[in-house]
């Protein structure tokens, strides 16, 4: 059984039969057809790919629809380039959206095929790792249904992250297979082929009194396209997603091949393909690195190319671009679009630098996305030179105009411009990309509030004082037609029942829920439609990890990609204090709880995967003792995926949103979570604060430092040594982490984890889990008030209507791109009414 099909419903609605005849008919003609089976001989997988096919001709035609208007009509198009796009499964999303949910489950059961059966057909798009790219899923779908004329540019990689298996407690990664059945939803495009080079040398010349660049490559690789199409809301408007293949133009040396060299024959080939074989690299190695910085350049320039190509189809030529383009730089992976495409103007289209340089930086946005100084990437100088001589010429070219310009500010201080720099001197000469993106740009927006305000104090501090009104803010949102719709149908229907059917168009109806907030018959469906979605995932749990989870119990879930910032150690130390607690009092009133943690760590980054394994342990040991009487129980949920994410999130009572305050620039995961009637712990961090101010502090749980805290206690010192002795659960906790009582077999395997505990506390987790474990058993006492609890759920769900993609989207459309939106339900900006802001 899916994991998700546990939750799977369609909603009630009459549908056509006239329609349903029609859909039967083109299944049973794409399954004979274009897949070539009987209906008697068809897999599962058969049925999948025809309905597949059966739907996505359907999207095709308004999506053709869609391009012709607004090429005919000369509108600005975005194009939003990003290394990764977590969009998961397409199917059920695109059927909800086009309003064929009904009709081909009606459709389909009359052949004898169940819908929820063939959406487990469908592997999740491997193409992200986390928050980045499911936002930019959540942005690609908002576009579409905000009419937006719109392409997301990536990678097509062949194996996406990886996929997580849990052996013996350690993550291990393996080949994400997820095109081994093929891919229906995407087009091949073999006439859309871009050359991109790398290596080589340089020439300038004098053409007629003017001095040229040549660029004279050492190989080139091509790039061709994949589209896959993104419906919006309604099916009104269909945007394309593009992604990149790598080849070599030469896939096969004969004459080396007839030598015997088979392998050396293809050699050529397999370099080109190594671009986009696999999500992130492994970069402790220096082939790792330049893997990286060659799959960054190679998706920047294959997309500027596209695009710069179509502009010119359009327009005929390239002064008007920044009027009808505008390009989204997700990120720092995409910085490389400052250098190239001032190449593209320069070297290939003859411009003036001036110009030139006007029309890129009024044409490119950039979003940041973190504040860790290492997450803004940095290249060294040798690496540049031996990959991408133009581009570092044109950056040294950049760099020395912005320089005289910082001069010019601060006339005589070295250290502004050094820090202003494009190139850093320190420790071996490296080029920064999140310096380069931002003055390349004519906007930088962080994601939250908070991101954005630190953004100006900290790792762009100088920046902004040269630069000042670059910097805005645009709070990043999600697609709720994914992640309350399809996600939580059942919560769904409840809320059309309470707010009416056209709060699926219009979230800023959602607040007309808090009059029932209170209501007791509305809580009790309420609680059901909570418990329902809980059994479904005690169900997954067992059938996954044969643990037997109590569904009455308060489900407590953190679900994130495993960093130190992200602190999933403090939420695993309080899981041990509390162990320890109910076995020194076993005849306490004790809360049920069960502890939920799903989430990958990078491959090479040991210490997260060291924090996994301590996870892992610490289960075994609490989950089979009979002591505690199954009152605590630790659940890690191997391979996080959306479609595993869309089964958690509707279960969850608890989210856990607790990193190291300053240090999440926003999260999408807090704002599922609440939507879906979760309450929050967290810090004052990222979007958590406007979280906050939105539902109303009094249903949210806020502990811990804030970000000016973490700063002052990081200059006084990470010895963590004095607090811990004046805090007994947590000095116990750590003890039994070193001394062996979650590793009998290797007692020294956590020594890491205590040594940095005690006294390189960069992350404030000894600074905070006096507070967060005191916010912790302020949370069992509110779950035991089962009304106040409830009701707190609920004006969580009510007042998240801010939160929508939709309203990110738009903001981004009237302050960065300048482009028009359909017109739309609006929400109400924050502090307009109670209902909607908290």
């Amino acid at each position: 059984m899916s994991d998700h099909s546990l939750v799977f419903s369609v909603p009630n609605q009459p549908v056509d039969e006239l329609e349903v005849a029609e859909i039967k008919g083109a299944i049973l003609t794409k399954l004979r057809l274009t897949v070539g089976k009987d209906a008697a001989m068809a897999t599962r997988h058969d049925w999948y790919n025809a309905t597949a096919l059966t739907l996505r001709d359907r999207i095709v035609h308004r999506w053709l629809t869609a391009e012709k208007e607004s090429y005919d009509a000369g509108r600005k198009r975005v194009y939003y380039l990003s290394l990764e796009f977590l969009i998961g499964r397409l199917f059920s999303d695109a059927l909800n959206n086009m309003g064929l949910l009904k009709v081909f489950d009606t459709a389909l059961g009359d052949l004898g095929v169940g819908l929820a059966e063939l959406r487990t057909c469908e592997p999740d798009a491997a193409l992200g790792n986390g928050g980045l790219g499911r936002l930019a899923a959540c942005f690609m779908e908002s576009m579409a249904t905000l009419a937006i004329p719109a392409i997301g540019y990536g990678i097509r990689y062949d194996y996406g992250l990886f996929r997580q298996i849990i052996d013996h407690g350690w993550q291990k990664e393996y080949p994400d297979v997820w095109l081994s059945y093929g891919n229906p939803w995407e087009l091949q495009r073999p006439e859309v082929v871009h050359h991109v080079h790398f290596g080589g040398g340089v020439e300038h010349v004098d053409d007629k009194g003017r001095a040229r660049a040549i660029w004279h490559p050492a190989e080139t690789v091509q790039a061709m396209a994949y589209d896959t199409p993104i419906v919006g809301w309604r099916g009104l408007h269909v945007n394309a997603l593009r992604l990149w293949s790598a080849r070599s133009p030469d896939p096969l040396k004969l004459d080396v091949f007839n030598t015997g060299d088979y392998l050396g024959a293809s050699a050529e080939e397999a370099r080109a393909e190594s671009i986009c074989k696999f999500l992130y690299p492994n970069d402790e190695s220096p082939a790792g690195r330049e893997l990286r910085l060659r799959q960054e350049y190679f998706f920047v320039s294959a997309s500027l190319q596209d695009l710069v190509k179509r502009h010119l189809s359009s327009d005929g030529q390239l002064r008007s671009l920044a009027q009808k383009a505008a390009v989204q730089l997700n990120d720092t992976h995409p910085s490389l679009s400052v250098a190239e495409l001032m190449r593209i103007l320069v070297d290939l289209h003859n411009f003036r630098w001036d110009e030139a340089w006007k029309i890129t930086v009024e044409t490119l946005s950039y979003t940041n996305h973190t504040l860790l100084p290492e997450a803004l990437e940095s290249w060294p100088v040798e690496l540049f030179e031996k990959l991408l001589p133009r581009h570092l010429e044109i950056i040294y070219r950049i760099n020395g105009q912005h320089l005289a310009q910082a001069e010019a500010r601060c006339p005589g201080d070295v250290d502004f411009r050094a820090s202003v720099s494009l190139i850093d001197e320190r420790s071996g000469r490296r080029v920064r990309m999140g310096q380069l993106a931002f003055i390349g740009s004519h906007r930088i927006n962080g994601v939250s509030a908070m991101h954005s305000d630190l953004m100006k104090d900290t790792v762009f501090h100088d920046l902004n004082h040269l630069y000042p009104g670059r910097i805005t803010n645009k709070t990043n949102g999600i697609t709720f037609r994914r992640w309350l719709m399809l996600a939580n149908p059942k919560l769904t229907e409840l809320l059309r029942a309470a707010c009416g059917e056209t709060v699926l168009d219009d979230p800023g109806l959602l607040p007309s829920v808090e009059t029932y907030a209170s209501d007791n018959a509305f809580q009790q469906q309420f609680r059901d439609v909570k418990h329902q979605n809980k059994l479904a995932l005690a169900r997954l749990i067992g059938e996954r990890m044969n643990i037997l989870v109590d569904p009455s119990a308060l489900f407590d879930v953190q679900i994130k990609r495993i960093h130190e910032y992200k602190r999933q150690l403090l939420n695993i130390l309080e899981t041990i204090a509390l162990y320890q607690a109910i076995k020194d009092e076993p005849q306490r009133d004790w809360v049920p709880r069960v502890k939920i943690f799903a989430g990958k760590a990078a491959a090479s980054y040991r210490y997260a995967k060291l924090i996994i394994k301590l996870i892992n342990d610490v289960a075994d040991i609490v989950n089979n003792d009979a002591a505690i009487g199954g009152r605590l129980k630790v659940v890690f949920l191997a391979d996080y995926n959306v479609s595993l994410a869309e089964v958690i999130i509707p279960a969850a009572d608890l989210s856990e949103q607790i990193s190291t305050a300053g240090m999440e620039a926003s999260g999408t995961g807090n704002m599922k979570l609440a939507l879906n009637g979760a309450l929050t712990i967290g810090t004052l961090d990222g979007a958590n604060i406007e979280i906050r101010d939105h539902v109303g502090a009094e249903n949210i749980a806020i502990f811990g430092m804030e970000a000016m805290d973490v700063m002052v206690r990081r200059k006084q010192g990470l010895d963590a040594t004095d607090l811990i002795r004046r805090t007994p659960q947590l000095a116990r906790a750590i003890n039994a982490i070193s001394s062996g009582e979650f590793s009998p077999d290797e007692p020294s395997r956590f020594e890491a984890i205590a040594h940095a505990l005690r006294y390189l506390d960069h992350y404030m987790v000894s600074a905070d889990f006096a507070s967060y474990y005191e916010a912790q058993r302020g949370i069992d006492a509110r779950w035991q008030v089962t009304p106040a609890w409830t009701r707190a759920s609920i004006m969580n769900v009510a007042r998240m209507a801010w939160f929508s993609s939709d309203r990110t989207i738009r903001e981004y459309a009237e302050e960065i791109w300048n482009v028009p939106v359909h017109p739309a339900p609006v929400v109400q900006a924050p502090g307009m009414q109670r209902g909607v802001t908290g």
